[in-house]
């Protein structure tokens, strides 16, 4: 599959975001965004003239204006590092619109042959130190990202004092517990912000040297598969697959301590802990999950771009569920170690075998130099991961709770989870009205000003969530070269047209992006919320908008996988070939059509999804 076929029909178009009308009980919602995420009238030509597809990958529900930090950083982030830091010579940025409270992006792409050569040469240049350095530059990475996440912990809210502390006076500090509490603000998003740069300092390029290896091997073997490909980087230890890892060791553990009956005494975590503590050996298993815990358990149960994605340490039931699947799998006798040496064997088989085909000296001089670069960076395109969206989002996250627990104090909301109706720049003016307060002795305004505009705001995004968001919106694309929007969203020529004729296609099949090898059938069981990831059963097809890494751990329980969104290197697929699952990624509509009990076929190699039964659960 190529990112751009001039052989393929050109598609029709899409419903114009322009003629998307607003739920029942959604009125005014366009005021919990900024504005400059909106559609307007001034830019009707220009947005109605683009290609808009829906980020379910990354915010599958209406966004809390809160959390559009999370995609406002990224529209920054990710654009000008293909745009003004290296730049990439097809692609611009990406852009963003929020449409009845759901994230529209679109990619920009440079079609003018002499700008794509000017920028050619500054790539070459700009991208060429990093990938001679890379080993360097990712060990300069990390100490980067660790010093952030280390600052970050040292943020800390509390409610303002009755009275200044009188270290303030004696210490002749000059400024007090109100410039303490906007100075942490700003330190807050700040830290967000510098963790959203280095998040994309080398992952662009990580996708464009993995998509250079792509496009030689199109090239040089027609009708070679995305997942053939893949395949040949695949089985590369990261650090996404560690906390998992960290699980399975901590089932090993109970079963040298014997303490199996314990773990599977309940299904309640802290009656697991408490049991274990009770038992001889159980000190020795606690302190090794304590010591698992900090860092591998800050992993989002989501993409990490929401505060409603909670973490592992927040809520212990998915890995202590992971953990007891572990401990019956070793009661029986079974390795649950990844098949990891059959996956490098099959990367050294495919690679050899690939390689033989090459006519030339020169040729597999190019593509070993292609196939080792690919590998030398995928490890960064994962564990990256870890580091950002997970370990310090979810301690981001937590931090804003604090934050949220000082307007409580206040009189301001009701609960810490209402700060999340508030976007961060009306933030800092709530906590400059509630100085005011602190300071004069005069009620604040925020007392009586947030408590009904909260209950608004949920009220909107409530109606907002009975909306159904089409994948696509606007003008279809005559190029697509954006390396994300290929490999991660899994958006190609061949996507659009797929979703075009969703109308056309057989109501009992679906089609998107084969992403892992192998053929399943089984009980479908729809998951779109991490919630429900506690119904899952052995055998079960997993049907949802995307994993996320957390989720690991089920997939030693479960047959196969199919998301709605996704491309070859999208969560799902790699963890799917890691496991050795068939997997079909991109396919749009598959949570929607899909109901759980049904029995369904999944061909991983093909790509297709057949609803076997339209019986459901």
């Amino acid at each position: 599959m190529t990112a751009t076929d001039p052989n393929l029909p050109a598609p029709a178009g899409f419903a114009s975001p322009f003629d998307i009308q607003t739920p029942a009980g959604a009125d005014g919602w366009e005021s919990l965004y900024p504005y400059y995420a909106l559609l307007s009238e001034e830019r009707r030509a220009q947005d109605q003239g683009k290609f808009w597809f829906f980020d379910g990958m990354h915010n599958p529900e209406p966004l809390f204006p809160f959390d559009t930090i999370m995609t406002e950083n990224w529209w920054v982030a990710v654009s000008q590092m293909s745009t003004r830091v290296w730049p990439i010579p097809t692609a611009l940025g990406i852009d963003h619109r929020i449409i009845n409270g759901y994230l529209y992006i679109s990619p920009n792409a440079v079609t003018d042959p002499e700008e794509i050569a000017r920028r050619a040469v500054e790539f070459g240049k700009r991208a060429g130190h990093y990938y001679e350095n890379w080993d360097e530059i990712y060990e300069q990475w990390v100490e980067k990202a660790n010093d952030c996440i280390s600052r970050l912990k040292a943020i800390t809210f509390a409610p303002l004092p009755d009275i200044e502390p009188e270290s303030s006076v004696f210490e002749h500090r000059g400024v007090y517990s109100s410039y303490d509490l906007l100075t942490k603000y700003g330190e807050l998003i700040h830290n967000l912000f510098e963790m959203g740069s280095y998040h994309f300092e080398m992952l662009n390029l990580g996708y464009g040297a993995y998509l250079t290896f792509r496009e030689f091997c199109q090239q040089a073997f027609p009708g070679i598969t995305d997942q053939t490909v893949a395949s040949m980087v695949s089985g590369i230890d990261i650090l996404l697959f560690r906390p998992d890892d960290e699980v399975r060791k901590l089932a090993q553990l109970a079963v040298g301590l014997g303490l199996a009956d314990a773990v599977l005494s309940s299904d309640d975590p802290g009656a697991v802990l408490r049991a274990i503590g009770e038992r001889e050996g159980g000190a020795r298993w606690l302190e090794a999950f304590e010591a698992a815990k900090d860092p591998w358990f800050w992993f989002s149960t989501g993409a990490g771009y929401t505060h409603t994605d909670r973490a592992w340490i927040d809520d212990l039931r998915l890995p202590f569920a992971a953990l007891r699947g572990y401990i019956e799998a070793l009661q029986r006798g079974e390795d649950i170690r990844r098949p990891l040496e059959a996956i490098l064997a099959e990367r050294v088989r495919v690679t050899d075998e690939y390689r033989s085909l090459l006519p030339t000296d020169a040729d597999r001089e190019a593509f070993d130099g292609l196939v080792e670069l690919a590998r030398k960076v995928f490890p960064f395109v994962e564990n990256h991961n870890f580091y950002v969206e997970h370990w310090h989002h979810s301690l981001f996250w937590s931090k804003v709770r604090e934050l949220g627990d000082v307007f409580v104090a206040a009189g301001f909301l009701n609960d810490r989870e209402d700060i999340f109706y508030l976007h961060r720049n009306e933030i800092y003016s709530a906590l400059y009205d509630l100085n005011i307060g602190w300071a004069t002795g005069t009620q604040a305004r925020g007392v009586t000003y947030w408590p009904p505009e909260v209950e608004r705001r949920r009220r909107v995004r409530d109606a907002l969530k009975q909306w159904s968001p089409p994948p696509a919106l606007g003008t279809p694309p005559d190029v697509i070269t954006e390396p994300l929007t290929v490999m991660l969203w899994g958006i190609t020529q061949e996507t659009v047209q797929e979703w075009l004729g969703a109308g056309d296609a057989a109501s009992d099949e679906l089609r998107g992006v084969a992403a892992s090898p192998g053929k399943a059938t089984g009980k479908a069981r729809v998951i779109t919320d991490p919630e429900q990831l506690h119904e899952i059963e052995p055998g079960d097809i997993l049907v949802c908008r995307i994993t996320a890494p957390s989720w690991a751990p089920v997939f030693s329980r479960i047959g196969a996988a199919v998301s709605d969104v996704g491309g070859i290197m999208a969560h799902t697929a790699i963890v799917s070939r890691e496991y050795g699952l068939p997997a079909v990624v991109g396919t749009g509509y598959a949570t929607v059509t899909i109901k759980t009990g049904q029995l369904i076929e999944v061909d991983g190699n093909t790509g297709v999804v057949r609803i076997l039964s339209q019986e459901s659960a």
